[in-house]
């Protein structure tokens, strides 16, 4: 574990080991989220696109989903 320090501006310097760990390179964006009193740091993916292609294909495994798109299609104008 290290630790760092907390500039004036709120800036931190991300110690060499964790920086040659992930391959960081000078202009690289870090996703960083709250849980709980903790803060995680990861590199975001160059193309989110691509890092989320495939996520939870497995809800859509046996839909046609040109069905499904006119079913909802239909619903909305039942509802008006």
């Amino acid at each position: 574990m290290s630790v760092v320090k907390v500039s004036r501006k709120y800036q931190i310097v991300i110690p060499r080991k964790i920086r040659e760990a992930l391959g960081l390179q000078p202009g690289d964006r870090l996703l960083l989220r709250l849980e709980n009193d903790r803060v995680v740091m990861r590199l975001r993916p160059r193309s989110l696109a691509r890092h989320l292609r495939g996520l939870h294909k497995e809800v859509w495994q046996d839909v046609d989903a040109l069905s499904y798109v006119e079913q909802e299609r239909a619903s909305w104008e039942s509802e008006a």
